[in-house]
């Protein structure tokens, strides 16, 4: 957010059995860019539409299992316009500041992987 919040969500993930906080994230849809799936998938899970989308770098999630690649984004000028979840989507959008993300991240505090990644990589950057 401009006053340097950062949205994210907690989501219950049945493949681990516990709540993580995450930055939301999705899959590409047929002929969808994956600036466009941020962008969708930005506002059906946290409610908000960005004015600019920054891409930021990608990556494979787990190469040694699957060939799953990543395309990760710095969304910006952010308007509340509401979430539209998916069928059984059960997510709650959480506003953290940067200092409490990172205090966080220090303490080992994320478990979702491209978010440990993500903020580590903003984080760094925030430095420079």
């Amino acid at each position: 957010m401009e006053d340097g919040r950062i949205v994210m969500i907690r989501n219950y993930r049945h493949a681990v059995e516990r709540e993580l906080w995450e930055l939301p994230a999705g899959t590409c849809e047929p002929d969808e860019s994956p600036i466009e799936t941020a962008r969708r998938e930005l506002a059906e899970e946290t409610g908000y539409r960005a004015d600019e989308i920054t891409p930021l770098t990608e990556f494979f999630t787990s190469p040694g299992f699957t060939t799953e690649w990543m395309y990760a984004f710095l969304a910006t000028g952010l308007t509340l316009v509401g979430q539209n979840l998916q069928g059984g989507e059960e997510i709650e959008v959480v506003i953290i500041s940067a200092d409490d993300a990172r205090r966080r991240f220090l303490e080992g505090g994320f478990r979702d992987g491209k978010t440990v990644a993500l903020l580590g990589l903003y984080f760094a950057r925030l430095n420079e």
